[in-house]
């Protein structure tokens, strides 16, 4: 059986307070974009081992247990009998770049093994399971725009569309952690709450919806900065980074030509939006 975990972005992220515990509660839209990777399992026959892990495409660093797919997996394996595995995950997400696609193979991994398996497990169950394993996971489950709350994982189900505007997505060749995003973030409440902007032309979103991550980012990494500025000299109705980064989009009324070349030294795809 195969699947197609999809990326995300985010629209705006406002960091609205610290918590007690030490994380942020924050505010954002996640939309689900046609960027995918691929993720198969087929059951291993007469094996001694639990699972095999194959992973193809970009390369993904850490030992096999600390994938996600694998930790879904093995999730799944301590309330059902699973019978061993054989996985193979083709990466076409980029890692550390803000577009959730660690968190969409392993919510797409509890799905893959319900419907494998059998299980019965309602889109609840798996929502449960997925929330055990990252705060945003259990959005690609539903899989349908959300404004997220809490620490990203308390979920509002909005009706937005972009349908019909392209995005162009650009990763330059740098990582930035999560310690280095937060460096420089002073959480605030915004003025206008992202589900008012939402309700405006995407054309007056440009100034409106922010990611504060940027002005942390941004200081550390002014390449990053300069494809945020390039893809609105390039005509983009608005653009921002995804997340905390380091993937930039651009979102155009109309496809742009040349695309790949201009962004030639960055990981970079053009899609239309659904």
């Amino acid at each position: 059986m195969i699947t197609f975990p999809n990326a995300k972005i985010n629209l705006g992220l406002n960091i609205i307070e610290k918590r007690t515990d030490g994380y942020h509660n924050l505010e954002t839209i996640f939309y689900p974009i046609q960027l995918q990777d691929a993720l198969e399992i087929n059951r291993l026959e007469n094996s001694q081992l639990p699972y095999k892990l194959k992973i193809s495409g970009t390369p993904v660093d850490g030992e096999d247990e600390n994938n996600l797919v694998v930790k879904a997996f093995r999730l799944l394996q301590k309330d059902f009998e699973l019978a061993p595995i054989d996985i193979h995950l083709f990466k076409h997400i980029p890692s550390g770049a803000g577009l959730g696609g660690g968190s969409a193979d392993c919510a797409f991994m509890l799905k893959l093994l319900n419907e494998k398996f059998k299980l019965n497990l309602s889109d609840e169950q798996l929502e449960n399971y997925a929330s055990q394993l990252g705060a945003d996971c259990p959005f690609f489950v539903h899989n349908k725009p959300v404004f997220a709350s809490g620490i990203g994982n308390i979920f509002e189900p909005i009706n937005f569309s972009l349908q019909g505007y392209h995005i162009v997505l650009v990763k330059p060749d740098i990582f930035v952690s999560t310690k280095e995003a937060f460096a420089h973030i002073h959480p605030t409440k915004p003025n206008v709450s992202l589900k008012e902007i939402i309700r405006r032309p995407v054309e007056d979103w440009k100034g409106l919806m922010i990611n504060d991550f940027e002005a942390s980012v941004f200081l550390q990494h002014p390449e990053i900065a300069a494809v945020k500025d390039k893809l609105y000299d390039l005509g983009a109705v608005y653009a921002s980074m995804s997340g905390s980064g380091s993937a930039v989009y651009g979102i155009f009324n109309e496809p742009i030509e040349n695309v790949d070349k201009i962004f030639s030294q960055c990981f970079c795809r053009q899609r239309e939006l659904k």
